[in-house]
């Protein structure tokens, strides 16, 4: 009985006819009354995990939300499918508050989006013993642990709601977090024997892509060109000042980019906001912080300018890319200034040693990801602990193999140079030296003089830059003073130099493919319902700008492929398009099905 009433839920409400990876495991453990881990891959459908027990069961189920515009998002969201859903944050006035609250309290409401800020003040705590809670939703739980890559001091303390309220079930959701994260994240939110789900971290649609920097402008704008032209991307930098920069530089080059940061002020980053909620095509470049809980199914590329601190962070951030299951492409250039960068963040923190620890071996397994001879799937998968092919065929390491070559003797040209400038000196001088460089740095200090000055003059810049970065990577060099950025060896270094092993190093090339011919023939195929699809997307885009609302919410791309593969042409096949259940029936069906009537024969 159980089991029907939940696929009712699942096609009458949200218009999917069958669920996708652990859902349905996932809804029963929380009916239940388990606390249960949800990891599930972004786009992967974590939010019908709490959505759906929160239709099936009596009382509210209060939803803990970072971020005020994916509560603003997930609540229009739900109202446009027929679900009473509020939020009760700052971005209430006083009077709507109240309105929200007396709602809550006359039971015409099921879910209640707040921060984790918001629902542990004391006025809110005390407004939710006044009423029937069945279930506790906790979003972007790897906010929760001291290991997780997004430390939020508050969620750490959402423990106290198992205090506040120990007969509710809990129900923690996050697209990222290994073995030693997943234990943190129930023992801090004080879970009772949880049942956890992992689903499989493989996203078969995103194309990984990881190059070396040259020069990061000319190589965004030459993948965008070739790839990207005309669609909807995101670009990720790790400064203010640089996404400023970079999304001048796309402007001038003719792409509709926006800039997005906290440095802004509200209001442009609201209306940049509602322009990637809006527009067909747009580029944001943005820090980190844009994207929690993305909700746009056509993204089609994720571009990181700047290397991220761990892959957790990286899978986060690129899952944010091809939500409808389409080809998409998650691109990313590095070089070896990132790495002491953010070395050098990290060990001038207050964070203890322990977490210093852990935040290291993160970042040396990003780096190991961009250093990797083999397929980056299968690398991504084994650091969550899931197997994977030994080739996926759509990497840049499967389409394109890394040439590897014998590095033995300008590893020990580069290791001599440290050792003969005494370990006290940076990447940058240590290049100087090799090339024969004529800076005053150099004479000043003789260093003109040491028998290893010029001994790598036959070599740009670029090839004793990805040397360097991969001997720190593989620690047969190590960073001595983080204030100074100075090298020195290691143990390691010895075998090196004294000629008892060899070395073997990745040589990248700047390398992408031009469209796959795979995704080429798929376009052919749907060359006869373009024009259709084209249409249907106008007016989908015409009746969201007259509600207000962001294009996607409406219908997304998948439900208009839908249309013009099934071409319903009354309310019934209306509603075996995928997304389309009774609210969106009511509020869409007659207008979508009188055009769709135009295109049968």
């Amino acid at each position: 009985m159980r089991d029907i009433k939940l696929h009712k839920i699942l096609k009458d409400t949200f218009g999917y006819s069958s669920f996708r990876f652990e859902q349905h495991r996932i809804i029963n453990s929380v009916l239940d009354g388990k606390d249960t881990l949800a990891i599930m891959p972004t786009g992967g459908g974590k939010s019908l995990c709490y959505q759906i027990p929160a239709l099936y069961l009596h009382g509210i189920t209060l939803v803990i939300s970072p971020l005020i515009s994916l509560m603003q998002d997930q609540v229009m969201n739900l109202k446009e499918t027929g679900v009473k859903a509020v939020f009760l944050n700052s971005s209430l006035s006083y009077q709507e508050m109240h309105k929200t609250k007396e709602k809550i309290l006359k039971g015409k409401v099921k879910l209640v989006y707040v921060s984790p800020e918001g629902i542990l003040s004391p006025h809110l705590l005390d407004f939710f013993d006044k009423v029937e809670i069945s279930l506790i939703a906790i979003d972007e739980a790897h906010c929760v642990s001291q290991w997780g890559h997004e430390f939020r001091k508050d969620y750490t303390r959402l423990g106290e709601l198992k205090l506040k309220f120990p007969d509710v079930p809990v129900i923690a959701l996050t697209a990222t977090a290994d073995s030693k994260t997943r234990t943190d994240i129930a023992d801090q939110l004080r879970m009772n024997n949880p049942a956890i789900f992992v689903s499989s971290f493989d996203r078969p649609n995103i194309k990984y892509v990881i190059l070396e920097r040259s020069d990061e402008l000319k190589q965004l704008n030459e993948f965008i060109k070739a790839h990207h032209a005309n669609d909807t991307g995101i670009v990720y930098c790790l400064s203010r000042d640089k996404v400023e920069r970079t999304a001048k530089a796309l402007k001038k080059l003719g792409y509709p980019a926006v800039a997005y940061h906290a440095g802004l002020s509200q209001e442009i980053r609201s209306k940049n906001q509602e322009r990637f909620n809006q527009d067909d095509r747009i580029i944001v470049v943005a820090t980190i912080a844009f994207g929690m809980g993305i909700d746009r199914p056509d993204v089609r590329f994720v571009a990181h300018l700047d290397l991220p601190k761990s892959i957790e962070s990286y899978y986060q951030e690129t899952g944010r890319a091809g939500r409808d299951g389409k080809a998409s492409t998650a691109w990313m250039i590095y070089g070896l200034q990132d790495v002491v960068k953010l070395s050098h963040m990290l060990e001038t923190t207050d964070a203890d040693e322990s977490y210093k620890k852990v935040a290291r071996h993160k970042l040396d397994s990003m780096l190991a990801l961009c250093e990797a001879a083999t397929c980056r799937r299968k690398y991504l998968l084994q650091y969550f602990g899931e197997s994977g092919k030994e080739s996926c065929g759509y990497c840049d390491s499967c389409i394109e193999p890394p040439i590897l070559w014998d590095a033995t003797k300008d590893a020990q040209k580069i290791m001599s140079t440290i050792y003969r400038t005494q370990q006290t000196f940076g990447a940058g001088h240590v290049i100087d030296v090799i090339r024969g460089s004529k800076n005053a740095k150099i004479t000043e200090r003789k260093h003109d003089e040491l028998s290893v000055y010029g001994i790598g003059k036959d070599k740009p810049k670029e090839h004793w830059n990805s040397v360097l970065r991969q001997l720190l990577n593989l620690n047969y060099v190590a960073i001595k003073s983080w204030e100074y950025r100075s090298l020195c060896l290691t143990a390691q270094s010895l075998e090196i130099l004294q000629g008892k092993a060899t070395l073997q190093l990745r040589k990248q090339e700047v390398v992408l493919k031009k469209k796959d011919k795979k995704e080429g023939r798929s376009k052919e195929g749907q060359h006869d319902r373009n024009e259709l699809f084209e249409n249907l997307k106008a007016l989908r885009n015409k009746l969201a700008r007259e509600k207000n609302l962001p294009s996607y919410i409406v219908f997304n791309d998948k439900s208009l492929h839908d249309m013009c593969n099934l071409l319903p042409r009354n309310e019934s096949e209306f509603l075996l398009v995928h997304g389309v259940g009774q609210n969106k029936l009511e509020n869409y069906g007659t207008a979508f099905l009188n055009l769709i009537k135009e295109y049968h024969s």
